[in-house]
């Protein structure tokens, strides 16, 4: 079994394997997260996930670990086992991958959401994961101009990326609100943007994680990255316990990806809610394999 402690893999590459696993999802359903509580608080996530078409089986393990006196301790772990000889293919540090195929999801579905007139981004929250937004965007969209806000400012916005001093000066006349943050409340009610822009939202450790009000999910054209997380994201579950029919919900990123899902009524401000798969993982941790297997023949 190979270990890979420094995972490296391009954007392209990257993009390409979740658009082949999100295509073998179209026909069979991702299985969800599974969480196991540990005493004394904390907890491992487990996101498994089978690729078809690489004939491989993947599990991520995410162990959150609080410690009193500092930090909580948060890692991240993908093995890869083969599903014609049984036997483990590699284990990878998954840290900054979780990162990559996050970002990568949200472009790849933004993507799809958006129409080909989009020209303008706005990227809420500039840490590690809204960075890798940006850099995602950018590559699939290059001529897409992309603003960023962070509430604790932003030192250097990076290449391509103009910093704001307001999340109003961010959203006002995007075509694209990609909300980046750890929030654990409300960041932006996507019901005050003009109908057809697309916002998007991540999930965090933080309990109870979410960027918009539970209570703005009936007033939108809403999207998952796998109809599992209308059970586990906040805002959603929350939204349905108040009445908000998840039946309603447009289509998942499999369906967009094989071009089954209904597109975007136009008439409706657009949301698109990941919470993380582990077919994300699962591809993204082929596609590192792939390129260290291609770089150690070379």
């Amino acid at each position: 079994m190979r270990v890979i402690s420094s995972p490296r893999v391009s954007e392209q590459a990257v993009l390409a394997a979740l658009r082949d696993a999100f295509g073998d999802l179209a026909l069979r359903t991702s299985p969800g997260q599974f969480v196991v509580d540990l005493p004394g608080g904390g907890d491992v996530i487990h996101y498994p996930a089978v690729l078809s078409h690489a004939d491989v089986y993947s599990v991520k393990v995410s162990p959150y670990l609080p410690d009193p006196a500092g930090p909580a301790v948060v890692m991240a772990w993908t093995m890869l086992l083969s599903l014609s000889t049984g036997q483990p293919l590699a284990l990878l540090d998954a840290s900054e991958l979780t990162v990559e195929r996050t970002a990568a999801t949200t472009v790849l579905a933004a993507d799809l959401l958006l129409p080909p007139s989009a020209r303008t981004a706005a990227v809420v929250g500039y840490g590690r994961v809204g960075r890798a937004h940006a850099r995602y965007l950018r590559h699939l969209r290059p001529g897409v101009t992309v603003r960023a806000f962070s509430p604790e400012g932003i030192d250097e916005a990076g290449d391509g990326v103009q910093a704001v001093a307001s999340l109003e000066d961010a959203v006002t006349d995007a075509d694209l609100v990609m909300l980046c943050t750890s929030a654990a409340d409300d960041v932006i009610d996507p019901r005050t943007l003009p109908a057809g822009t697309v916002v998007t939202s991540i999930s965090t450790n933080a309990p109870g994680a979410r960027e918009i009000p539970s209570a703005a999910v009936e007033a939108l054209d809403v999207y998952v990255d796998a109809l599992t997380t209308l059970q586990v994201a906040a805002d959603l579950t929350r939204a349905a316990a108040d009445g908000w029919d998840p039946a309603a919900v447009r289509g998942d990123l499999a369906g967009l990806v094989a071009g089954r899902a209904q597109r975007p009524s136009g008439e409706r401000p657009v949301y698109f809610r990941s919470v993380g798969l582990g077919i994300e993982d699962a591809a993204v941790a082929w596609a590192v394999l792939h390129n260290d297997n291609t770089m150690t023949k070379g």
